[in-house]
């Protein structure tokens, strides 16, 4: 057996936000100047980092392996605190002793993306040819870039085949893209809440972010490190607009209403006089303690150029077809930034390709974030995909 620790992430103040981009508090993977990695922009990108988080026990014959992969503000501290803000990880619903991702039975892998800013080298990492903050000067990367780094990183950790690879929103489309550029390498797949390809709606949704950001006169051109700076204002109203396409206006309405905050008679004034603004406003101001500006550019991006399709001349079915690899989707009936339709697609595709793939709806009003928060049926639908998966595979099943 292999035992691997879980590397604690004891607290940093939120000034030392910076310093996680290139000293991370977790495990990381650095690969030189000999292991470059080919981006689809045309770079060789070298060398560079990946870090990451461990959990749970590889056993002998590393087959129970699972990937998670992180949605676009995530990072790789999916089930410890955070260490710049002393949160929960993100994904304590699903990851740990007894859930569905069971860490007394599973190795459980999640890494920060390419691109990000906690330790995979992105536009807030130093560059190593100028020792100077990448900045804009960081290649534009794509989701198959993050999904090559990825795989890297598993070969580092002499892991032939993931049990599952799992991932909502962003995560999802990477849990995707993974089953089709590595097929022999993932023998199960939990997509959740995502698509192969971006609307033109959530496009649309991320240009107004970037635009907020780059309007922001701290952004300073993306040189606001190297200038003192750092775009707040900006990259929390990003935050405010994406954090709106993440919930149901039914949940907002259960949420606020039109509750006033802290106050009976509107203040005639542009302060947060209802619930939702204050709402809104702290999640802002939250993120920026976390965020990099640049970061939040170069991901929304790499999630507009995404499209599996456009890979295989346009035939999604392509992509997928004969694949071994056993599939669940899920969507949620109040997701509106990848509504059930989008999943249907993806099932469609699957079904025509020969794959085994099995889909649900859930009925929620949770919106987009309901892959994140205490869904009983989810958990319970995961849960037994993970129960079957593993029958199959030969790996203990819970109740067994």
């Amino acid at each position: 057996m292999v035992n691997v620790e879980l590397v604690k992430s004891p607290v940093v103040r939120p000034d030392e936000r910076g310093h996680e981009a290139d000293h991370p508090t977790s495990l990381v993977a650095g690969f030189g100047m000999d292991q470059p990695l080919r981006l689809d922009c045309g770079i060789d990108l070298a060398p560079f980092q990946i870090a990451y988080q461990t959990y749970g026990t590889l056993n002998a014959d590393k087959s129970n392996a699972i990937l998670v992969c992180h949605a676009l503000t995530g990072d790789q501290h999916v089930a410890n605190p955070h260490p710049v803000t002393g949160k929960p990880g993100w994904w304590q619903t699903l990851v740990g002793p007894g859930k569905a991702l069971d860490t007394d039975r599973y190795f459980i892998i999640c890494s920060n993306v390419l691109g990000g800013c906690m330790g995979s080298t992105g536009p807030a990492s130093t560059n190593a040819a100028t020792g100077k903050i990448w900045g804009l000067d960081f290649p534009v990367i794509t989701i198959p870039d993050m999904v090559r780094a990825q795989a890297m990183l598993i070969d580092r950790l002499g892991i032939g085949q993931l049990f599952c690879v799992v991932g909502g929103s962003m995560g999802g489309m990477q849990t995707l893209q993974w089953t089709a550029a590595y097929p022999e390498r993932v023998f199960s797949a939990l997509a959740v809440a995502c698509s192969t390809r971006h609307s033109a709606q959530n496009i649309a949704f991320h240009e107004l972010g970037r635009q907020a950001v780059m309007a922001d006169p701290d952004w300073r051109g993306g040189r606001y490190f190297e200038e003192g700076t750092h775009p707040h204002r900006g990259l929390g109203v990003a935050r405010m607009a994406a954090h709106i396409t993440y919930l149901s206006d039914a949940a907002l309405h259960r949420k606020f209403g039109r509750r006033m905050q802290d106050r009976e008679l509107p203040t005639f004034s542009f302060d947060a006089d209802f619930q939702v603004e204050s709402y809104l406003r702290y999640q802002g101001s939250s993120f920026v303690e976390r965020f990099d500006a640049n970061s939040y550019l170069y991901l929304t991006r790499a999630m507009d150029y995404f499209d599996i399709a456009a890979d295989h001349n346009g035939k999604l079915s392509e992509a997928f077809r004969d694949t071994q690899t056993r599939f669940c989707l899920m969507s949620f009936t109040s997701d509106w930034l990848f509504p059930t339709a989008e999943s249907r697609d993806v099932v469609h595709a699957l079904n025509a390709g020969g794959v085994r793939v099995s889909f649900a709806e859930i009925e929620t009003d949770k919106g987009h974030d309901a892959f994140l928060l205490d869904v009983p049926e989810f958990l319970d639908i995961a849960d037994a995909f993970l129960n079957s998966a593993a029958s199959v595979r030969g790996l203990p099943v819970t109740g067994a």
